[in-house]
């Protein structure tokens, strides 16, 4: 997600994160093969299974690459897994960003590698190659189906969305109000009338009894810790395919595309793999490289079905810009340790974005700038700092503030959005500074794991709404490399060094980088450069669409990618200045 982090936040995540107890599924294939491919562990955890997918891929010194996949919580994400290693006899990786590790060894009457998975306790875990999956056929169940849930103050919009074709019948759920689409069901059965179904991310068992028509489903939405709550779903006519989204670029395109990869000669084993966009005519094209959030991003910045970098790219090239844009180190297409890297070797990628791009012929090489989203904001001005290659930077919700500052402002605006009480907001306005001020100070992860670990008392994981037992997972998440690096960095540090133009923008409505105080630090640490645009716009969140509060919840329910208007005034101002 192409947003800063708050320690909110990463409680929240490192709830859905790889805590369980393990069991196993397999076939008949023995590792003596390549162990190249999918590697299926199924985890069964008091709410149900969850099925964990490991893919390894040979790369050409005969190493292989490793991604997790969590195929029940978040289908289709892959995580870069660092300090992966497969053979015939063991397979082993750390996943720093979860603070977890995995060792297993082969066992030939199993098929399977069999080992033990860490973090913060060490479980039993094996994988083994994936089973064929028995296809379930439910007869009289397709279509949408929209239900309500209602618990004391809080109501959750939901949509069930069940379609029977040649893999049998599939179900998803979106929660709508939570801006979760796409959340996978299991275990639908029907008996008769009776219905019933698991949500696997989030604990949920529903039972239900259909009406005479076959259109009205009403049951008890059942999920450990909390009061059973009704809920009834009522089948509409359409299968719905997903949100619409349409600013989505789509061909044929008035421009050339073209697929392109290049190293990083300063960051040895990373090979970034990205798009060029070029307009109409020979050039040279003033050019622009998009560098994205936090988080691992491709190059189009994809979060909630949403592709803000592919609506960027596309308008600046339909209006005489040259666009690049590439995935994060380590994700998608690109080679690398993402897990391992901060904002300083982000930008160590850009630097070599920039220098590719300076040598292709279509490109102006005297009117190449960065345009920086979120952390992207933060790297752009480190990159451009008395950098004579740089020409121009658009800064979208880039950080004037220093990481320590930042986290804190987001964490309380965010609760206080989220409607906390007072003396919650107080807490948090205590104890965030403590945290991040105890990782910040502490002179390498192990100095701040045990400096964490004596300020996360049971009483102050009260206080954080965790568990005792969550202790360890809070720990690794704040102590990793990328974290220290982003709490104690301070813009003010480049900025004076920035001589190019500047246009900083940010949303009103902007939860994540606030505008007051960031707009604020940027105009004050570039005050000695003369040509510097800084713009407020109203009613625009930190992504850039038009929004009713700005909080993260919407992000997927807006159609809107990308406002127009702000779209409009990025090219405008680049063409003011490097367009004839």
């Amino acid at each position: 997600m192409p947003i800063i982090r708050t320690f909110s936040a990463w409680l929240t995540g490192l709830l859905l994160a790889l805590v369980m107890t393990l069991s196993q599924a397999y076939a008949d294939e023995s590792p003596n093969a390549p162990p190249s491919g999918d590697w299926l562990g199924i985890l069964s955890t008091p709410g149900g299974e969850l099925r964990l997918l490991i893919t390894a891929t040979e790369q050409p010194d005969g190493s292989h690459r490793g991604e997790l996949e969590s195929l029940d919580q978040a289908p289709g994400q892959k995580i870069p897994i660092n300090e992966f290693a497969i053979d015939s006899d063991t397979m082993r990786f750390a996943i720093t960003a979860m603070g977890a590790s995995y060792s297993g060894e082969w066992n030939d009457q199993t098929q399977r590698y069999e080992g033990e998975f860490s973090q913060g306790m060490t479980l039993p875990l094996a994988f083994a190659r994936p089973a064929a999956v028995e296809v379930t056929v439910i007869d009289g169940m397709d279509g949408v189906w929209e239900g309500m849930l209602t618990r004391g103050e809080t109501e959750l919009a939901f949509t069930l969305n069940i379609e029977t074709g040649e893999d049998g019948t599939q179900v998803t759920l979106d929660s709508v109000t939570q801006a979760a689409y796409g959340i996978p069901v299991t275990d639908i059965t029907r008996d008769g009338d009776a219905v019933g179904f698991r949500i696997p991310a989030a604990n949920v068992t529903y039972r239900g009894e259909l009406n005479a028509q076959g259109d009205r489903l009403t049951g008890q939405w059942i999920r450990p810790g909390f009061p059973e709550a009704e809920v009834i779903f009522q089948r509409t006519a359409e299968i719905v395919t997903g949100p619409n989204r349409p600013q989505e670029p789509v061909g044929p395109f008035p421009y050339r595309v073209e697929p392109v990869r290049f190293d990083n000669p300063e960051a040895e084993g990373v090979t970034l793999a990205g798009t060029l966009t070029l307009p109409a005519g020979d050039g040279p094209f003033p050019a622009a490289i998009l560098i994205s959030g936090s988080g691992p991003q491709d190059r189009d910045e994809t979060v909630w079905t949403h592709r803000p970098f592919a609506v960027l790219a596309d308008h600046l090239t339909r209006n005489g810009i040259a666009v690049l844009r590439y995935d994060d180190r380590g994700f998608a297409e690109s080679t690398g340790d993402f897990a391992s890297s901060t904002s300083m070797d982000f930008a160590s990628d850009t630097e070599a974005a920039l220098a590719w791009l300076r040598a292709r012929p279509e490109i102006d090489a005297s009117a190449i700038g960065l345009i920086g989203h979120s952390e992207g904001g933060l790297i752009a001005p480190v990159v451009a700092a008395d950098n004579d290659a740089v020409a121009f930077l658009v800064l979208l919700a880039g950080p004037g503030t220093t990481g320590e500052q930042i986290i804190l402002d987001q964490s309380l605006a965010a609760a206080r959005a989220g409607g906390r009480s007072q003396e919650e907001l107080d807490v948090l306005a205590r104890l965030i500074p403590q945290i991040t001020g105890t990782v910040s100070a502490a002179a390498d992860e192990e100095a701040a794991r045990s400096a964490l670990n004596d300020l996360f008392t049971d009483e102050t994981l009260a206080l954080l709404g965790a568990a005792p037992a969550q202790r360890e997972l809070l720990i690794s998440q704040n102590v990793r490399a990328w974290q220290r690096n982003f709490l104690r960095h301070d813009p003010a540090a480049y900025l004076p060094q920035v001589d190019q133009p500047v246009l900083a923008v940010n949303g009103s409505l902007d939860l994540q980088v606030l505008p007051g105080p960031n707009l604020a630090g940027l105009e004050a640490g570039l005050s000695g450069n003369p040509d510097v645009t800084v713009i407020e716009l109203e009613y625009l969140n930190h992504m850039f669409q038009t929004a009713q509060t700005g909080m993260i919840a919407e992000y997927a329910e807006i159609e809107e990618t990308f406002a127009p208007h702000a779209l409009g005034l990025i090219s405008d101002w680049i063409a003011a200045r490097f367009l004839d």
